[in-house]
């Protein structure tokens, strides 16, 4: 596990704990696998603080206009995605994404680096505003957080954000407006420039059919158009596509799932439903009293972790989540997560054990570690383990299965694992349990869905990996936090039957 980068001062720290999740979170969408991620994200969120500090320093008189530069996360997002790009020149491309590797090597991503008036409307827009201006839309659009979380984090006034946003999002239109303007040497584009203007501005105007025409074969005013309309929700998409490029889409819904969590479920650890202002709130004062770094760490993977649910596809558009909202029950609401855009390999493990009883339904599946109250999937009232799971192994309900925990690293208050399923039956579906040991919280979970109530875990299989043919793997991972101890849990089954673990 590589070395988390280290803040020099109170301000880095919750500069790191504010940012660190968003991130890791694209970090995870450009790799290939889950320790690469985190060494793709700790490396870009060094260079992009080092970037940070660098463009924060006094400005020296007469050295000319201050350089525009963009919002702290879009421009640890854009550090994430320069570092990918110096992995494929330098010949670590198999780290990455597929996809991402394809994209870097076309005119697409040179747009992001060649000179200015070729780049990205939304990007040019967005750095030619003020920072503070610039980072609310970021926050409030992109990152989708509350406008009360936003105004504290931003020290705006939660009476006027509301407003503040508004002439916010007019400001960025007029900038992108401009951009657009000074960018067109087709002399059709040109001709269209007075009219997009115009059925841009209202919700009610239709777009005449030259014009529709017009934006579906030039890329230029389709970009333009996207930044252009405040109405009908397609700013945020706008923005992630036009800053980051690969995988702005897929950024984006994962951030508005960690928001949703925030809204709704909370974390996993407080006894009560939380607000995400008390959870940053908390968060932050964790990192002032001593555990700045160990906090940050945590509170990254708890906000990654509900941002990895599966939202259907990175490309095709925005979904609408939501609907999908999860009630703040209780310290086991449930926790979503989301696939990578490409699925990531199955690791073979060694079908050398052999599957053991399955747990009842009405008893308690592991009577020989009284010190784990309630691991059974189905949270049966019982206490009372009874003969018959001793007994009677249930073998038609029982396939051969195996399962491999492995600990990839660990850290102060914090680790990371990977779970492989080896199955000797085809599945159509699959849902793993287990129990930790010693009050382990899953806060960050790919390639499966997580719940967890109290010890016990569940990890739900995603659309794109529901499927395990037989005598298949399957392998998911997570990054959870733990205190005092860190054993290997126990109790493992699949699909309610117990499996042997390696």
């Amino acid at each position: 596990m590589p070395d988390l980068p280290t803040p020099q001062d109170d301000t880095e720290a919750a500069l790191f704990a504010e940012c660190w999740d968003a991130v890791l979170s694209y970090a995870d969408l450009c790799t290939s696998g889950s320790l690469t991620a985190h060494q793709l994200a700790t490396e870009a969120f060094t260079l992009g603080m080092r970037e940070v500090r660098a463009a924060a320093a006094p400005h020296v008189r007469g050295a000319g206009r201050r350089t525009a530069r963009l919002p702290t996360i879009p421009a640890l997002l854009t550090a994430v995605r320069d570092t990918a790009a110096a992995w494929e020149a330098g010949g670590q491309g198999h780290r990455l994404d597929p996809d991402l590797r394809l994209w870097l090597n076309s005119p697409g991503a040179a747009r992001f680096s060649g000179p200015p008036p070729h780049r990205p409307v939304a990007l040019r827009g967005l750095r030619d505003m003020q920072e503070a201006d610039a980072a609310l839309l970021w926050l409030a659009e992109v990152e989708a957080l509350p406008l009360p979380t936003v105004a504290r984090r931003l020290g705006l006034d939660p009476a006027t954000a509301a407003d503040e946003l508004d002439q916010v999002r007019t400001l960025f239109r007029d900038r992108c407006h401009r951009a657009h303007l000074d960018s067109l040497t087709d002399a059709e584009c040109r001709s269209y420039a007075r009219l997009l203007d115009a059925v841009t501005r209202s919700a009610a105007a239709e777009t005449p059919a030259d014009l529709s025409r017009h934006l579906a074969t030039c890329v230029q005013c389709a970009e333009a158009a996207a930044c252009l309309r405040l109405h009908g929700g397609g700013l945020p998409a706008a923005l992630a596509g036009g800053v980051i490029g690969w995988g702005g889409l897929a950024y984006l819904e994962r951030r508005r799932r960690a928001a949703e969590v925030r809204l709704g479920a909370g974390r996993p650890g407080p006894p009560g439903p939380g607000t995400g202002d008390a959870e940053e709130g908390a968060g932050r004062s964790r990192v002032l009293r001593g555990g700045l770094l160990a906090a940050a760490v945590l509170l990254s993977a708890l906000a990654l972790g509900v941002s990895m649910m599966p939202f259907g596809g990175s490309g095709d558009g925005v979904a609408e989540a939501r609907d999908n909202r999860q009630p703040a029950a209780d310290r086991g609401a449930p926790h979503t997560t989301a696939p990578h855009t490409t699925a990531r390999p199955a690791t073979t493990v060694p079908p050398s054990a052999t599957p053991s009883a399955p747990p009842s339904t009405a008893g308690t599946a592991t009577a020989p570690a009284p010190e784990e109250p309630g691991p059974e999937p189905q949270g049966t009232s019982s206490a009372t383990p009874r003969p018959r799971p001793t007994s009677a192994p249930a073998t038609p309900r029982t396939t051969g299965c195996r399962i491999a925990y492995h600990l990839v690293g660990q850290w102060p208050d914090g680790f990371q694992a990977t779970v492989t399923v080896a199955t000797d039956r085809a599945l159509t579906g699959w849902r793993v349990s287990w129990s930790f040991r010693d009050g382990q919280q899953v806060g960050n979970m790919w390639d499966a869905t997580v719940h967890q109530d109290g010890s016990r875990v569940t990890a739900t299989a995603a659309d794109y990996n529901r499927t395990v043919a037989a005598h298949g793997t399957v392998t998911f991972g997570f990054i959870g936090s733990w205190r005092d101890a860190n054993r290997t849990p126990s109790a493992f089954t699949l699909n309610g039957a117990a499996c042997a673990v390696s």
